[in-house]
């Protein structure tokens, strides 16, 4: 049972690598436009639709990106597919992320068709025929049972019950954002996720919980997570400048240095280097930080109307811009001042080897 869970968390984990450039890029794409039309005093640029100029190809810009976001599902279906059944297996995914959007079952829907269609295509591997047929089995035979079965299974069987439980899910995450004090417990549980394995399964984990409700219009939960993913890396560049050079080693305090390049661009893997110096001890640190700077920015109102952009400048993209730059200041500010109180970042690289094997910690940063 281990193992299979190990393979599933594999599977998508492999499936979101590839849909992360999908995010991201369509992200970028809807929202700039935007911000040009807003720096000329143009909120709505669906008013430019039909029309011609300046504004009307911002609008077609930003269409693009909103077909980039809309392809996140048929993405993730179509990598996670491919990562359990391969090639033949990529066709039926594709289909099945396609469907999940249509019939609204959304990320969980994907999740399913992916898994549907990568199993089906492993088992098509058994099929035996004889040699003057043997062609036909990846043209038809496998396309064929890959993409009925994803048909019946997601377009048939749970498709109800999938879209019920997306259509639900959506709108609880909506009313507990609408309450700030459930917002708030929101905001704690998403940072801390954030701040556990700094890029590994429980953080991308959180990451997609806050893309996904994004493409579903609720842009609450990626505000929290961007601003637990940059305050943990800035955190560790604050504490260079808070405490001496003498408290960090050559090493270490390059490192810190370089995250303030890492932060400001939302990569939480700039702190590693740091967490490895001392895992048990930093845990905690950088979950509180995560947790602190997501609470901070939910109970001072940051909200975003567009989709918001990830590290510093999501300032730009958010609402309440004091809010964001408050929520980043609070979790930084705490693990600059926490993290060298209680892990020693004057030791060598060897050194920092042999503490961590004499303590037989095992840390799986997958």
């Amino acid at each position: 049972m281990k193992k299979l869970l190990a393979d599933w968390k594999g599977y998508l984990m492999s499936g979101i690598s590839y849909m992360i450039p999908t995010v991201i890029g369509g992200a970028m794409i809807v929202g700039i436009p935007q911000l040009i039309g807003m720096a000329f005093g143009v909120n709505d640029l669906s008013k430019y639709k039909s029309a011609q100029g300046f504004f009307h190809m911002l609008y077609q810009i930003n269409q693009v990106g909103w077909i980039g976001i809309g392809l996140v599902n048929l993405v993730i279906a179509g990598y996670v597919a491919y990562a359990i059944g391969d090639k033949p297996a990529l066709g039926a995914g594709f289909i099945g992320g396609q469907l999940a959007s249509t019939i609204n079952a959304g990320f969980l829907g994907a999740l399913v068709a992916g898994f549907v269609a990568g199993y089906v295509a492993r088992y098509c591997r058994k099929i035996k025929v004889g040699e003057a047929w043997e062609s036909s089995v990846p043209l038809l035979i496998v396309p064929l049972l890959t993409t009925g079965a994803v048909a019946l299974v997601v377009g048939i069987i749970l498709s109800g019950p999938l879209s019920w439980l997306n259509i639900s899910l959506v709108a609880w995450v909506k009313a507990m954002i609408n309450n700030h004090t459930n917002g708030a417990i929101v905001a704690l549980v998403l940072g801390a996720m954030i701040g556990t394995d700094l890029g590994g399964p429980i953080n991308k984990a959180a990451w997609m919980v806050g893309n996904i409700l994004f493409i579903e219009g609720v842009y609450g939960p990626a505000l929290m997570t961007n601003i637990a993913i940059c305050c943990i890396p800035l955190g560790y560049a604050l504490a260079t400048f808070i405490y001496p050079h003498k408290y960090f080693s050559n090493e270490m305090f390059m490192a810190g240095r370089n995250d303030l390049i890492m932060g400001s661009f939302g990569i939480t893997e700039g702190a590693i280097p740091f967490f490895l110096v001392s895992p048990l001890k930093l845990l905690p640190v950088n979950m509180i930080g995560g947790a602190l700077g997501a609470v901070t920015g939910e109970l001072l109102g940051m909200k975003s109307h567009i989709p918001p952009l990830g590290g510093l400048p999501g300032i730009i993209t958010a609402d309440n811009k004091l809010a964001y730059i408050a929520g980043i200041a609070a979790g930084a500010l705490f693990i600059g001042l926490v993290a060298p109180l209680v892990a020693n970042f004057n030791i060598s690289s060897d050194e920092e080897e042999k503490d961590i094997g004499e303590d037989d910690i095992n840390i799986d940063m997958e």
